[in-house]
């Protein structure tokens, strides 16, 4: 089909620029390989804005990474030590890990970084949802696979601005497929998506044919379908946060024997076999939907995508405001939190599913204390304690939650258990459930011995979401990234115009991510 125009949307939704759709009863695989090269290519301008945000997003995994390896964090730690025990395959520049100096095998450096900017789980976040476009499947996905990009770089002697390309690219397919395809509805973990766009953009990336590009699509889809299996039970493990390492692993092996020649499954988002078809039956000839991809301009995927202000579960970010707006109006209330009585908070579905199960009352590790409403909102209220005994200004910037809220310590404070004790999670019902996912429709309230009963009122766009105030979330993303690498580098200014791609030479680019980072092997 032609290209079509995408008209001026709201701030947090994809904006103007020309789109590609490839159709359900298409070869989408194919009409893939052929968009990712000409994507590539780099014909069709791409907006100031959606650059700027790349960039932000970028930066933003950087720091989450680093901050996670200098914290000896276990998952990207294993990963690391195996990458750098590995050596570049015949013909291959290798990547380079965070933090080291010597080239490695790339599927294993790709695993190793990934996990690292995964591990906090305090990077970027879509929801899968486009309403001007009425695709709205509402699968989640992280910005988990930025090292893919720059591997990718390095074998292939991007500049800067062709790997901006090549992260846009990752991130639109992955974005897109959320938005038509809910892996979660039959137990697939949602990084899958983020493993068919790596593998695409690998191949394109290093050149391969369109041939070769189906290939690499369909092998990822054929062999290594993640399962929600690594999500089951009442304390998560390392392989939670490791799945999107793992599945970019698998997406650039199969990526590079593709392009060595090894021929996979054709046609796979209409295979009646794979997991598409196989889980929404339908007519023969057909995928369970269209797949329409941004080309130019700000019609992108990424202008719906939201940041996390710090260590948390997205879907408790409009709980975190409503309480430090409410902690804002009434002053008094963060130095006496033994006065509260009650608190209460209204979510909505997933979000009352997924971080107000039981279960997540009493987390005992890292993996599962983030993904607990009632520790987030009990941690939070302990550090605005702690804040006003300091006579310091109680905002986001004081309460951001950090890697040192989740040590074992903190997990187990009796403090944070008896602020459990008083906190109910409640589903907000129809009225709550309607506005998700345009938003993370929260409400919060507390009931004090001294300030009585305390209302923070309906939150739908908390900071940090794509739809929230885009200066406000600069500044704090920022923030958190100073925070999170302070004491693992030197300078994190310096860091941060190092890790900016725009303008950087393809030497530059190949050479990214070789800083020093304090306390780990420089291989």
């Amino acid at each position: 089909m032609p290209d079509s125009p995408r008209p001026a949307a709201p701030h947090g939704v994809p904006g103007p620029g020309a789109t590609r759709l490839l159709p359900a009863d298409s070869n989408q695989a194919r009409g893939l390989a052929e968009y990712c090269r000409e994507f590539l290519r780099g014909g069709a301008p791409l907006g100031a804005p959606t650059l700027e945000l790349l960039e932000r997003f970028h930066l933003d995994a950087v720091g989450c990474g680093v901050s996670a390896l200098a914290a000896g964090a276990n998952a990207p730690t294993v990963l690391r030590r195996d990458a750098l025990d590995s050596t570049p395959a015949r013909g291959s520049r290798g990547a380079i890990c965070l933090g080291a100096r010597r080239p490695v095998a790339v599927e294993k450096g790709v695993a190793a970084d990934c996990a690292a900017v995964r591990e906090w789980d305090s990077n970027g976040t879509n929801f899968g949802y486009d309403a001007v476009r009425g695709r709205t499947a509402g699968e989640f996905g992280h910005n988990d696979f930025y090292p893919v990009a720059l591997a990718a770089a390095r074998e292939a002697g991007l500049d800067g601005a062709a790997t901006l390309r090549v992260m846009l690219l990752i991130d639109e397919i992955r974005g897109r497929l959320a938005e038509v395809f809910p892996l979660r509805h039959f137990a697939i973990d949602h990084v899958h998506h983020g493993a068919v766009a790596c593998a695409a953009a690998w191949a394109a990336a290093l050149g391969g044919d369109v041939d070769a590009i189906e290939s690499a699509i369909g092998m990822a889809v054929a062999h290594y379908v993640p399962f929600r299996a690594i999500r089951a039970g009442h304390q998560l493990s390392d392989s939670k946060g490791a799945s999107a390492a793992l599945s970019a692993e698998a997406a650039v092996a199969a990526a590079r024997r593709a392009l060595a020649g090894f021929v996979g499954p054709r046609d796979v988002f209409r295979n009646p076999l794979a997991i598409y078809r196989r889980n929404v039956p339908g007519p023969d000839g057909r995928s369970p939907f269209d797949l329409e991809l941004g080309l130019s301009g700000d019609a992108f995927a990424i202008h719906a995508m939201h940041f996390k202000l710090g260590l948390y579960e997205h879907q408790s970010a409009g709980a975190l405001e409503a309480l430090v707006g409410t902690l804002g109006r009434v002053p008094g209330l963060a130095a006496d939190p033994d006065g509260i009585r009650r608190i209460e908070v209204a979510i909505y579905e997933p979000a009352f599913s997924i971080i107000a199960d039981p279960a997540k009352r009493t987390p005992t590790t890292r993996q599962s204390a983030d993904h607990s409403l009632p520790y987030i909102v009990a941690r939070t209220l302990l550090k605005a304690r702690d804040a006003a005994r300091r006579g310091g200004a109680i905002g986001w910037e004081s309460l951001m939650l950090l890697p040192e809220d989740y040590a074992d310590e903190r997990i187990a404070d009796p403090e944070v258990a008896r602020l459990v004790e008083r906190m109910a999670i409640i589903h907000g019902g129809p009225d709550y459930d309607a506005l998700y996912p345009d938003g993370i429709p929260t409400s919060l309230s507390i009931d004090h011995a001294v300030f009585g009963r305390l209302e923070s009122g309906l939150v739908r766009h908390p900071s940090g979401h794509a739809r929230s105030d885009p200066g406000a979330t600069a500044r704090l993303v920022r923030l958190k990234f100073e925070r999170l690498v302070a004491g693992a580098v030197d300078d994190p200014a310096q860091l941060e115009r190092r890790v900016r791609l725009a303008g950087k030479s393809a030497a530059e680019v190949a050479e990214l991510y070789g800083f020093p980072i304090h306390g780990c092997d420089p291989g």
